[in-house]
């Protein structure tokens, strides 16, 4: 997917991830819930007997095969928070940090948690859905939140309504979910802060849900088009259509050394930017290398970063794969193992090949 003749642009991956509660208002069928088991439908289950889908309608796919020890509880705002990151700041060199869920924008502090962060060092985002954006986003933008990913399930009542829970797939709730969506973007622009829309494509019958995004949502919106993971050959070619019938260009292709997220950059013929965002294959070299999904069909995500998760003992865990949650370690052990190291060498090394050799 790296096309000759445009500049590729390399830096080293020193973003975390941060889980910072499980609470969502969607039951989209095709969730992972950053790896972890939705809590709501385990909390009287032991590790091990964790379900991938229960009576809140809710999904976590990966749930019942990854291993997953722990069930996950809300980031608190507090001095605890703030040691974590600056722990995993200092071990691993990071400055940016993500803010995750279930759907962030439900954590009831979370505008504190971005100040946290901030003060910190940190270049705060977040991936939402758009459910309570409206009311946390200038507080959020007051504590110096930098960016929204917006993840675009459906540009329309009943493309939303199609993916969630048989019991929830009711076109008035998707609606609302839409119009909240839109108030959210709309609060994003209203306080400066960036904004972006994820939508995935699995194949050409999605092609109509990229074309409404782009002619009816706001202008000023980056979109990024996302391979499927479980598609494929059909994802790319659907994405490549899209840009095509949209007459769009290729700029330049942008790669993160020490992870598997790489993006190329287009421009549409009214000057907006939009972007293809695909998964390199990247592996860590002594972690996945006995892993069982490590082989050219099971392993989704490959090694995609650092994530920080809080667990219902009080516990801060540091996770590296989402269909490894057994990989899962305290921050404490974390900090002071073999992991962390192959964590920074993978990048380094990354960084080295990728910038004397500029190819993805």
């Amino acid at each position: 997917m790296i096309r000759a003749g445009i500049p590729v642009h390399v830096d080293k991956d020193t973003t975390l991830r941060v889980k910072i509660h499980d609470a969502c208002g969607l039951t989209c069928t095709f969730c992972h819930n950053e790896g972890t088991p939705v809590a709501t439908d385990n909390r009287r289950r032991l590790p091990g007997d964790f379900v991938a889908a229960g009576v809140s309608g809710r999904m976590s796919i990966y749930a019942q095969t990854n291993g997953a020890a722990f069930l996950p509880a809300p980031i608190p705002d507090n001095d605890d928070f703030a040691y974590a990151l600056a722990a995993l700041g200092d071990a691993l060199g990071l400055t940016e940090l993500h803010l995750t869920g279930g759907e962030p924008t439900l954590h009831p502090t979370v505008a504190t948690l971005t100040k946290i962060a901030v003060n910190a060092g940190f270049r705060v985002g977040m991936t939402s859905n758009g459910e309570r954006g409206e009311r946390v986003i200038p507080d959020c933008a007051a504590a110096g939140l930098d960016r929204v990913n917006f993840s675009i399930f459906g540009t329309t009542a009943n493309e939303l309504a199609e993916v969630q829970h048989p019991r929830y797939r009711n076109p008035a709730l998707a609606q609302r979910k839409i119009d909240a969506l839109e108030r959210s973007i709309a609060a994003c622009e209203a306080y400066g802060v960036k904004a972006s829309a994820n939508i995935v494509v699995p194949d050409h019958t999605h092609a109509p849900r990229v074309h409404r995004l782009l002619d009816e949502f706001s202008p000023n919106l980056t979109v990024r088009l996302l391979m499927s993971l479980d598609k494929g050959d059909s994802s790319i070619e659907a994405i490549e259509h899209i840009l095509a019938d949209r007459g769009a260009v290729a700029e330049a292709h942008f790669v993160t050394a020490g992870g598997s997220n790489s993006r190329t950059a287009y421009r549409l013929p009214d000057g907006r930017s939009i972007f293809f965002k695909h998964i390199r294959p990247v592996r860590m070299p002594q972690t996945c290398a006995g892993c069982r999904f490590n082989n050219g069909t099971d392993c989704e995500e490959g090694f995609y970063g650092v994530r920080l998760y809080y667990d219902r003992t009080g516990t801060f865990q540091v996770g590296v794969c989402i269909q490894r949650m057994d990989l899962c370690l305290p921050l404490a052990e974390f900090l002071t193992s073999p992991l962390r190291t192959e964590v920074l060498e993978l990048r380094n090394a990354e960084y080295t090949r990728l910038t004397t050799r500029r190819v993805g």
